[in-house]
């Protein structure tokens, strides 16, 4: 087993990042950088890290770490990405991944002229209760999927009102938030979303600096018929909660807290409970697979192909809100 060194950027989440390197057999974190200099000196000092910066060159140029993660905010994810590839370093990056076409169209020349691996923390596909769904759909024990609904609802609107997300040139609550629901429901489903229609509004936000919707909704076809529907929303009066609903041909299933549903009829008899952990997982669950692949020479569970597919159907979703208008998905990958 090959021993690997990690370098962690950004140390919100990141620090979840040193947490589950440390956790893996063979993996040490050897740098970890934050602009700020009070929370870098914190986080290392508390996991003993005594390598720490505020330029993340010296992590992604550093020749000793082999694998990076990338946790700053969303607008210098690329240019760090970029370098870190251009240095050889395997990358894992907190999404989105990237802001616009141009710049995610640079990041996948970077990762495919560099030969490493990239993946992105799409933790959801890692839910033991939506990786059981998977399965039963892979199966067919769902029949042919009609239709699909995944919301992501979290109360977090001071992010948007006094956070790093609300000074930024640019944020989507879709490219934030809703992209954790249009991977898994791809995944579930096993098939591409051809085309996209949305509207936003920002009721929530109206009094406030942020410029940007901060709720939207978005109805998505899928490639073999199914019809679908997502909504990204920051201030819901309510606990965090990934809503999915599943509508086959044979069954259907509704998540819920703590027990989902699974039916199979309409009948009284036809209602099931679904008792399978979720969320039941943790924000650093990807990082042992991630390291697996890079040993194994083989692609991560999240890997390019979906990173960048659901990248392209975020920009057609955010397209068609601000075109008014359907939107084709144009794939990069």
């Amino acid at each position: 087993m090959k021993a690997l060194k990690a370098g962690v950027i950004g140390l919100g989440i990141g620090e979840q990042h040193v947490i589950g390197y440390n956790d893996i057999a063979g993996v040490s974190v050897q740098a970890v950088c934050d602009i700020d200099p009070e929370k870098l000196a914190d986080v290392a000092d508390r996991h003993g890290i005594a390598e720490r910066t505020t330029d993340y060159r010296r992590i992604t140029e550093h020749p000793d770490i082999d694998v990076v993660s990338i946790c700053s905010y969303d607008d210098a994810h690329v240019e760090q990405a970029v370098s870190a590839f251009r240095h050889g370093k395997h990358v894992m990056i907190e999404k989105p991944v990237a802001l616009t076409r141009d710049s995610a169209a640079q990041l996948l020349r970077a990762q495919q002229d560099s030969g490493k691996y990239i993946t992105s923390n799409l933790i959801l596909r890692r839910s033991p209760r939506f990786q059981e769904l998977q399965h039963q759909i892979a199966a067919g024990e769902f029949g042919e999927i009609v239709a699909i609904e995944g919301d992501y609802v979290h109360h977090i609107l001071a992010k948007l009102t006094h956070g790093w997300r609300g000074r930024m040139d640019f944020y989507s609550v879709t490219y934030g938030g809703g992209i954790h629901l249009i991977d898994l429901m791809r995944w579930l489903v096993g098939q591409e979303i051809v085309e996209v229609c949305g509207m936003g509004n920002k009721i929530l936000t109206r009094d406030s600096a942020y410029k940007f919707d901060d709720t939207i909704v978005n109805l998505l076809r899928f490639e073999k018929g199914a019809i679908g529907k997502t909504m990204s929303i920051f201030g819901p009066q309510r606990t965090k909660f990934h809503a999915l609903n599943v509508y086959g041909t044979r069954k259907t299933f509704i998540n819920d807290m703590p027990q989902a549903k699974l039916f199979d009829g309409d009948g009284q008899g036809n209602e099931h409970v679904v008792s399978t952990p979720y969320p039941g997982i943790e924000k650093g669950d990807l990082l042992p697979g991630f390291i697996e692949s890079i040993r194994a020479g083989r692609e991560p569970l999240v890997g390019a192909r979906d990173i960048f597919r659901v990248m392209d159907v975020c920009f057609a979703a955010w397209e068609s809100v601000t075109a008014g208008r359907t939107v084709r998905v144009s794939y990069s990958l």
